[in-house]
């Protein structure tokens, strides 16, 4: 059992090197995050428990696919000592195999979502809860810093602040 329960921490500690360090990441964990909010938080969205099921299996396999480049990256990285083409094809399979899986995965989304009423039923709900549309957008600014910036330059920020 305490090997189980390690296996469990190894694999928690890798998805975390992948966010602190993987930008795209960073920004399939935001968009999933995103959809899943305006999915279970609100109801504009007519989805059935099937469809919401295709969609975080083609979320999973988004984020699975971005730890497996990350961990194909680094192995390159430790075991081809300089740039050569048979190093850049392996990063760059990886590399597409998690551009095709969210190429498919929007087409998925785009599936099920493409909603018009639920967009406009949206539109209609932020104009008359203008307090909320400012928390999505506050959301969405912070979104875009956790993204860029990366939760290491954020910490750094706040540590500089805080010495200051």
């Amino acid at each position: 059992m305490k090997g189980l329960a390690k296996s469990f921490v190894y694999a928690f500690r890798g998805l975390k090197y992948c966010i602190v360090n993987e930008r795209n990441m960073r920004i399939h964990i935001c968009f999933a995050a995103y959809m899943f909010g305006f999915l279970t938080v609100h109801d504009f969205f007519e989805v059935s428990r099937t469809q919401l099921a295709v969609l975080f299996a083609v979320c999973a396999l988004v984020i699975a696919l971005e730890a497996v480049n990350t961990a194909v990256e680094r192995a390159v990285d430790l075991s081809a000592k300089e740039r050569n083409s048979a190093a850049g094809a392996a990063k760059d399979a990886a590399a597409g195999a998690v551009l095709a899986a969210a190429v498919g995965s929007v087409a998925v989304g785009l599936a099920i979502l493409y909603q018009p009423q639920a967009f406009a039923k949206m539109a209609e709900y932020y104009k008359a809860h203008t307090p909320v549309l400012a928390v999505l957008i506050v959301s969405v600014a912070a979104s875009l810093v956790f993204v860029f910036a990366g939760p290491c330059k954020i910490k750094d920020f706040f540590i500089k602040r805080n010495k200051n």
